[in-house]
């Protein structure tokens, strides 16, 4: 019989079958029947693990770093991505989950979208809002090529004046003030004319807590960020809305000699209990790479399951 035989089966049907044989002990039945329960889901897992990690969601590539399905991409970013049904993908962070509008590999950065930001269609009408966060202990950071700008904030909490101004008379607050001369202000992307009763003023939180602060004297806030319109001319930027996020790619020998096509391209993984590497590849995981003959008898014990 062959050793996926007892698959073709349920349970039920094989306890029952044994229990009713008379030439079978008590003792022997309670332990075919302890050995089928727990044998059962390794003998239906059929897949590898190279082939249980999706490759995109939607229209946005997922390569190493990430991975939406677990012991996929690196142990750094598990969790990180989230992939619906529906194959919309987020960014799940402290605050929230964020919509991807797009993730770049070759100049790493992920570009989200906050809902809760002010919008071009929301004029002069503020909605409730929440800062966005990330956090610090994983390999992401909020890229210096975000603006925020803030509306409508209270006069007597935040230094609102026109930076260039301000900084020559008060060096030491430079940093402090919220710049009412602020380029984007005066152009808004995409609306320049939407504000015509409120405030605008530009100014970098360096970390959440100030812009917590700031949320706190101003009706609302959004990102703008920079994107670059030419490889040629890195100088040429237009601002769009959103969030750039960018990302650190951990590089690892042993990642890199997984993915080499001439040692079998396998996939840079890790294994769900211990989050130690692994390489993915059709036939099972392994260690090292997917042509490594040395271990090729233990690539079925190794076979691990994700989401």
């Amino acid at each position: 019989m062959s050793p996926l035989m007892p698959t073709l089966f349920t349970r039920r049907k094989l306890i029952t079958a044994y229990q009713n044989s008379p030439s079978i002990s008590t003792s022997m039945t309670f332990t075919f029947v302890l050995l089928i329960f727990l044998t059962l889901p390794f003998l239906t897992l059929t897949a590898t693990q190279a082939s249980l990690c999706r490759t995109s969601c939607g229209n946005i590539p997922i390569n190493y770093p990430f991975g939406i399905d677990d012991g996929c991409g690196s142990p750094y970013f598990k969790n990180l991505l989230v992939c619906s049904g529906l194959s919309k993908l987020e960014l799940r962070t402290p605050s929230g989950r964020y919509p991807v509008k797009s993730i770049s590999y070759s100049d790493p950065h992920i570009l989200v979208t906050d809902p809760f930001m002010w919008n071009c269609q929301d004029g002069d009408d503020f909605r409730a809002t929440r800062p966005f966060s990330l956090d610090t202990s994983t390999h992401l950071s909020l890229s210096s090529q975000n603006d925020y700008l803030f509306f409508n904030c209270s006069e007597q909490n935040v230094i609102i004046e026109p930076k260039p101004v301000f900084c020559e008379r008060f060096p030491e607050r430079c940093d402090s003030s919220c710049d009412s001369s602020s380029y984007l202000c005066r152009h808004l992307p995409e609306c320049a004319l939407a504000l015509r009763t409120s405030s605008c003023c530009s100014y970098y939180p360096k970390a959440t807590e100030s812009l917590r602060l700031m949320l706190k004297y101003c009706a609302s806030y959004t990102s703008v960020y920079w994107r670059n319109t030419g490889e040629n001319q890195p100088d040429d930027q237009v601002p769009e809305y959103g969030i750039r996020v960018n990302f650190d790619i951990p590089v690892t020998t042993r990642c890199l000699q997984c993915q080499d096509t001439s040692k079998g391209g396998g996939m840079c993984g890790f294994d769900t209990s211990t989050q130690n590497f692994l390489c993915l590849c059709d036939r099972g995981n392994v260690t090292t790479y997917c042509k490594d003959h040395s271990i090729s008898q233990h690539r079925r014990n190794s076979v691990i399951a994700g989401n």
